[in-house]
């Protein structure tokens, strides 16, 4: 090989790597990784526990509702500090107190939990609060669930506009928004930008598939959940992502096709630094469609 053939190559080959090392950049999606509070080690403190976020890859945080006004100006500094921004908060008091509840004091505690929620959000600086809009039970029949949850919503969406934070209605075991249509059906019905769906793709895997409701639920998704599910021959479980029955290169090509590019939390156990670290790395092989 002359001289002018090896530089013409070695030139060749190094902008292949460059090319090839930037449609490897461009493949990642651009979604912010986060983690929920509550996988961190409670035995630390709100300042070490958004320290350790950050160590271990995270870029953003999901919170809990705090009625303390101490503890959520605690829970703001310590945010500060680290430099990991609180992107939305999960409402607590959905599940005991649902909004589609027959007794009246459940569902007035239920908009107190919301109330106090957005109102966290607000503080933090929070874009969305996650809400389970209703529980399909013995005394709550679909229709009911559907028609006193929407209500219920609606008296609080002012709040929510007056704060500008969006209540993201989430899918769950709650038997009760069975099917993508259903749920973009529903979310469009209240015609307001304050309300939209936080999609969890692991919450439908025990009856569909995470991709086909991406696609469905589309612009609608404020945010997601991110976790993995096992379900074959009877067996079912929650595990460490990738190593569940999702398929995940499905879900990222459903994610690149519809562009999100919002936030993305983990939802999975709790653990020490090596686990959330590792956690951290498999969201990241997600998030690069491998």
């Amino acid at each position: 090989m002359n001289r002018r053939n090896f530089l013409f190559e070695s030139s060749a080959a190094a902008l292949s790597l460059a090319t090839g090392s930037s449609a490897a950049a461009a493949a990642r999606l651009p979604i912010r990784k986060a983690v929920l509070i509550s996988m961190l080690p409670k035995e630390l403190s709100y300042a070490d526990r958004f320290k350790l976020a950050a160590e271990t890859g995270f870029a953003a945080m999901e919170c809990q509702t705090v009625t303390d006004e101490k503890e959520a100006e605690q829970i703001l500094r310590a945010s500060q500090a680290a430099k990991v921004p609180i992107h939305s908060v999960m409402n607590m008091a959905h599940w005991k107190y649902p909004l589609s509840s027959p007794n009246p004091a459940d569902v007035a505690e239920s908009r107190k939990g919301m109330e106090a929620s957005l109102r966290n959000a607000r503080l933090w600086g929070a874009d969305t609060v996650l809400l389970v809009p209703a529980v399909v039970r013995p005394d709550t029949t679909y229709e009911q669930a559907w028609r006193r949850s929407q209500e219920q919503i609606r008296r609080l969406l002012p709040l929510a506009e007056q704060l500008k934070v969006v209540i993201a209605i989430e899918e769950v075991w709650n038997k009760f928004l069975l099917s993508p249509i259903e749920f973009a059906h529903y979310v469009d019905e209240f015609k307001s930008p304050w309300l939209k769906a936080y999609f969890d793709v692991g919450n439908v895997a025990f009856y569909g598939y995470p991709q086909q409701w991406i696609h469905t639920l589309n612009h609608r998704i404020a945010e997601l959940h991110i976790k993995d599910f096992l379900y074959k021959d009877g067996r079912t479980e929650w595990t460490d992502l990738r190593d569940g029955g999702l398929d995940w290169k499905a879900i990222y090509q459903a994610l690149a096709a519809t562009g999100y590019q919002g936030t993305a939390t983990v939802e999975l156990r709790g653990g020490d630094a090596a686990y959330l670290r590792d956690v951290s790395h498999r969201f990241d092989l997600i998030l690069s469609g491998a």
